[in-house]
């Protein structure tokens, strides 16, 4: 008799199992597509008209330009960039932050959420972009440069959302430094979205210099030093802060130069030069690079004490 009491209540356990992950699954599908509505929102509410092409076929006035759910310009490849990444990323930290008995299944239905919204609006918006460019080999060069920088960035999004969502601290707070520079240009777009380019406040870009080594310090601070293995975090989360804003100015410098567009051989010398100079003493990025030891170094001390009264506590 009690072993017939026994085996009853163990079916609904079981049966509970699979309803749970199939809950699970939905929630993390939702939070992906939210994650990646959101990381595109900032462009969403400037209208999301395609800005201005030099390759366009016809001469238009600006609000003339078809709808495209992503901004397809080389003047707005680090734009591009920054909200294709923080999709990704922002799933991940929202999966960390959940964290759900069924981790796995989890992560990779809310991949699939941010994929679906990504996916559709980079089709659109480069189905626009190509009905309306003037035919011949500059365009193909320009639209297939856009196409490989927007597949780049979704993918770069992806293994963010793998790194934050991770059980590991240091996995996720390396995946918190590969994402500090394009989350951080995503939160400028917000600022330009809402107040316009032109009446964008002066301190922004200051600020913003300035953010992403205080989110690497935190990042760091939270991983701390031990085991010692977490110092390769530390080193890698360093070398992102220090490489990232160069290639990103590099890129930008390059693209924005309509006087050498199309050609390959001085496009790559002045973005090596740019970049160069960028990596350099005196591009400041040593003044970013302390600011985050110090924080990362300051926050890990501060926790190994308190972490050293709690233990001593009777």
């Amino acid at each position: 008799m009690s072993h017939a009491h026994h085996v009853t209540e163990q079916v609904p356990a079981s049966k509970h199992r699979p309803a749970r992950a199939g809950f699970q699954a939905a929630v993390a599908l939702l939070i992906g597509t939210l994650a990646g509505a959101l990381g595109l929102l900032p462009w969403w509410i400037t209208g999301a008209k395609l800005p201005l092409q030099n390759l366009w076929a016809s001469p238009v006035m600006p609000e003339q330009m078809p709808l495209a759910l992503l901004p397809l310009s080389q003047y707005e490849i680090l734009a591009l960039i920054a909200l294709l990444t923080t999709g990704g990323a922002l799933a991940g930290l929202a999966v960390r932050l959940w964290n759900p008995g069924h981790r796995t299944i989890a992560t990779w239905c809310a991949i699939g959420g941010v994929l679906m919204v990504q996916v559709v609006a980079t089709v659109q918006s480069f189905s626009v972009l190509k009905d309306g460019l003037a035919g011949g080999k500059l365009t193909d060069f320009y639209y297939f440069g856009l196409l490989a920088g927007a597949i780049s960035s979704i993918i770069a999004g992806m293994v963010a959302l793998l790194l934050v969502a991770a059980k590991s601290r240091a996995t996720a707070a390396l995946g918190v430094g590969l994402v500090v520079v394009p989350v951080t240009s995503w939160a400028v777009q917000w600022v330009i979205g809402v107040a316009g380019r032109s009446n964008m406040p002066l301190e922004v870009p200051t600020i913003a210099h300035w953010v992403p080594a205080v989110l690497v310090g935190c990042a760091l601070a939270w991983c701390g030093l031990k085991p010692a293995v977490r110092i390769i975090v530390w080193v890698l989360n360093l070398a992102f802060l220090w490489v990232i804003p160069a290639v990103f100015t590099a890129v930008q410098s390059v693209l924005a130069t309509r006087a050498i567009a199309g050609d390959i051989p001085e496009m790559l010398s002045m973005g090596r030069s740019v970049l160069t100079a960028a990596l350099g003493p005196d591009g400041g990025a040593w003044q970013t690079l302390l600011l985050a030891v110090g924080i990362g170094l300051a926050g890990a001390g501060i926790r190994a004490i308190a972490a050293r009264k709690i233990s001593s506590q009777p």
